[in-house]
């Protein structure tokens, strides 16, 4: 296919969104991998342009970027006109919480109609976006509203490693409570679907226990026997190839060396904590189990960095790339040999 269309999220414009997708856009990487199309404001992306140190110049359009775009234009579909008071750095205000909501909400329309390939998005402030009157706890809770999908997984993913969520933003209290052998098992088979959809045929499936030495056979813990196991179980009679449970502190370790095309955890820490030391600056969030394709950043708005020109876009770049590359992919099997 062409050069795929990805709709680019501006993020939080009192973080580091408008400077990271700005100078995602100036490199040669997203150039020559897609055409992106900014869904923001301009005045904040005009300011994270300046702060970037990069030359770009917005256009604003209600149409698509041609594969005749030209060089050194950041095509902008315009969604919000915020004044100077409400993008001021480290201090998120309602009026952009709602503004964040609206790109969200406009990116996805975009892909749900078919008329981008895909969605890759910056860092939002949830607290903003909540306070602002739209109650999600993040990105993928409002993307599977906007979808009506039941199964959405987190993955963050790197080169190295792949890691997908059984629970998401939840206290580690409550998670034994939430594990079920059904919520486990479409962890399991949405993992396993998407991979092979996406990224990889016939993905092989670790899937991490909850407890230290898989709970020792009970003595630790017994989320292992009740439920995991079985979840197990029953995606191995779907066909899908997985092992498990196996013990969080060595399962990391066989997964990076090749073992494992992705690693099943059981909440967000435990899969998080080993992504980020292996792909700290380049990982990627991909929301599993949508109509859509959807990437973002793995890091926050950084308030203590916005406005200094010296945020990383590495990740940013990444997600664009992953979510062009995943369009492609998609194409592909539609397309047939």
């Amino acid at each position: 296919m062409n050069r795929p269309i990805i709709a680019v999220t501006m993020g939080d414009p009192a973080g580091i969104g408008p400077e990271i997708v700005a100078k995602a856009l100036a490199g040669s990487d997203v150039q020559t991998c897609c055409r992106p199309l900014v869904v923001g404001d301009r005045n904040a992306m005009e300011r994270g342009i300046r702060d970037s140190g990069v030359r770009l110049q917005v256009e604003e359009t209600d149409d698509l970027p041609g594969e005749d775009e030209r060089t050194g234009v950041l095509y902008l579909r315009t969604c919000s006109r915020l004044a100077d008071d409400d993008i001021v750095y480290g201090k998120p205000s309602t009026t952009a919480g709602d503004a964040v909501y609206r790109y969200i909400v406009e990116a996805a329309t975009l892909c749900s109609s078919g008329r981008v390939a895909g969605m890759a998005t910056a860092p939002i402030s949830k607290v903003a976006m909540n306070r602002a009157g739209h109650h999600y706890p993040g990105h993928t809770e409002l993307l599977a509203h906007l979808t009506n999908s039941s199964e959405c997984v987190m993955m963050l993913a790197g080169d190295r490693l792949r890691v997908s969520l059984v629970t998401i933003h939840e206290p580690l209290a409550a998670v034994p409570g939430l594990l079920t052998v059904d919520k486990v098992l479409s962890t399991i088979r949405t993992t396993s679907r998407d991979l092979a959809r996406y990224f990889i045929p016939s993905p092989r499936i670790g899937v991490a226990a909850l407890n230290p030495h898989c709970g020792e056979e009970g003595l630790f813990g017994n989320e292992e026997q009740r439920i995991i196991a079985p979840a197990i179980a029953l995606a191995r009679s779907e066909g899908i190839e997985v092992q498990g449970p196996l013990s969080a502190d060595t399962l990391f370790h066989f997964a990076i060396d090749g073992g494992y095309d992705a690693v099943v955890c059981m909440y967000h820490d435990q899969g998080l904590i080993p992504l980020k030391l292996v792909h700290f600056d380049d990982g990627v969030n991909v929301t599993l189990g949508l109509p859509i394709i959807r990437t973002s950043v793995d890091h926050g708005t950084a308030y203590d960095l916005a406005g200094s020109g010296t945020a990383s876009a590495t990740s940013m770049t990444a997600a664009i790339r992953m979510a062009a590359s995943m369009a492609r992919q998609a194409q592909a099997a539609v397309s047939g040999p």
